[in-house]
């Protein structure tokens, strides 16, 4: 790791050096050996954060964390025990080996218990393999609550239909973490994020409306404005006064980027290793079906400079690397662990902790497809802008959300909606998925633009 990103660097506000977590791992590995523990792995990890938020122009909260913690994993053949403790001294390491060894002794055997095979680790080089993950941001207190009360006022600013405020708010967290197991895996990393939001609220009376509108980086440096920030989170609430509610109707419906990650999450539940081996998903035996589109593809790359999904290994140590997850709409892998994917009788895809980096794109998007481009496709439905509830069954894949957004009549906005239920399947609705726009965004580790689907039922008045 170079030293520009390395913990041991006096801005980084970081208690520990990465020399001093590997010492500890050496330490409770050698413990679990002494025990008698045929595997074992172990994860040393310290955070360090600030976030502020306000409202109405005054400070509200102002909250700083800083914890650590080292994660044990002990195996006696395929039994597995795991403890933890926040108390770094040789007796309390020793105690919480102790307290997993304990629990692996009385726990039922599980033939898919285990350490990843060696061929699958990051080992050397892999391992070491620099994201520039790492930016820490010198802000304190004072520095945050300007930004923050600057991003509020600026929502304020806009139009004086904007009357109230849920708040703005800044936080800057950043962690590091070493980790390593006994078939060799030895590997850590610095990683920040930073974020700057605002929640304003237009009109008065029964007719409120908010939105909201953040901006999060892992380089501070890169953080849209504060001003930015207020200025479009006050436009959006704006523009969802008045809104009514629509007959009940089936329609095409376009879903705005920031949703549309969603949908792209609702595939990766589906075919992650847990929702796989358990039947609990709507995907089960998926791999080599058409999900998708012809025109539709997803591909997956853990190793871009400072990607909010990216790693050099998993959770478990393994190796990351980049494919293509959907091919002309054809499932080409799945997301699984060492666990999940003895269960499935697979291999590890690195997937212990999530999916890393994933992008949706279809073969049809022209440079040009930008959100007005995108309205003119959907032509007479709904554009939906915010999804409510927690409606969607990854076991049959019926999907049944409140929403709001814009009637669209003729490719152009119409009026606001609100108070309706979008419903179908997510089957049917990853593949009728007609076009996909230029307007990409990433949200979380997914990237993705609007996407319109071809019909669903919705739910009004």
């Amino acid at each position: 790791m170079p030293p520009t990103h390395s913990p041991q660097s006096a801005h980084s506000g970081f208690a520990y050096s990465r020399d001093q977590f590997r010492e500890l791992v050496e330490l409770s590995l050698a413990t679990a050996r002494k025990m008698g523990a045929s595997d074992a792995a172990v994860e040393v990890s310290e955070g360090a954060g600030l976030s502020v938020s306000v409202r109405k122009g005054k400070i509200e909260n102002v909250e700083r964390n800083r914890d650590k913690s080292i994660g044990v994993t002990v195996y006696i053949g395929q039994r597995r025990g795991n403890a933890s403790t926040s108390d770094f001294s040789p007796a309390a390491i020793e105690q919480a080996v102790r307290a997993a060894y304990d629990i692996a002794r009385f726990t039922a055997e599980d033939p898919a218990a285990g350490l990843p095979d060696e061929a699958d680790l990051a080992l050397g080089e892999a391992a070491e393999r620099d994201l520039d993950l790492f930016h820490p941001w010198a802000l304190d207190a004072a520095g945050a609550a300007e930004l923050a009360l600057r991003c509020e006022a600026a929502a304020f600013a806009v139009d004086k239909r904007i009357t109230n405020s849920e708040g703005a708010g800044v936080s800057a967290q950043q962690s590091h973490f070493f980790a390593g197991n006994s078939r060799g895996f030895r590997g850590g990393y610095a990683s920040s994020r930073h974020s700057l939001s605002v929640a304003p609220i237009a009109g008065r009376g029964a007719h409120m409306q908010r939105d909201a509108w953040y901006s999060s980086m892992r380089d501070p440096a890169e953080l849209a404005s504060p001003e930015a920030v207020g200025r479009y989170a006050a436009e959006r609430a704006l523009s969802r006064l008045h809104a009514r509610k629509i007959p009940t109707c089936e329609c095409p419906v376009l879903f705005e980027s920031t949703l549309a990650a969603g949908l792209l999450g609702g595939f990766v539940q589906a075919t992650s290793g847990g929702a796989l081996y358990r039947k609990a998903s709507f995907l089960v035996d998926s791999l080599g079906q058409q999900v998708f589109p012809e025109h539709v593809d997803v591909a997956e790359d853990p190793h871009i400079p400072r990607g909010k999904g990216s790693a050099p290994f998993d959770d478990e140590g393994v190796r990351t690397q980049p494919r293509r997850v959907v091919d002309a709409g054809v499932v080409q892998g799945y997301f699984l662990s060492s666990y999940s994917a003895r269960k499935l009788g697979m291999r590890t895809t690195g997937h212990a902790g999530g999916s890393q980096n994933l992008r949706l794109t279809s073969r049809l998007t022209q440079p040009g497809d930008d959100l007005d481009a995108m309205l003119r496709k959907l032509d007479r439905g709904l554009f939906v802008i915010e999804l409510m509830g927690q409606g969607v069954n990854y076991v049959t894949g019926d999907y049944s959300r409140g929403a709001a957004g814009f009637w669209v009549e003729g490719g152009r906005i119409a009026h606001p909606v609100e108070e309706v239920t979008i419903a179908s399947n997510l089957r049917d609705m990853l593949k009728g998925i007609v076009a996909v726009g230029a307007d990409a965004y990433t949200l979380g580790s997914k990237t993705i633009g609007s996407v319109l689907v071809d019909r669903m039922k919705i739910a009004g008045s």
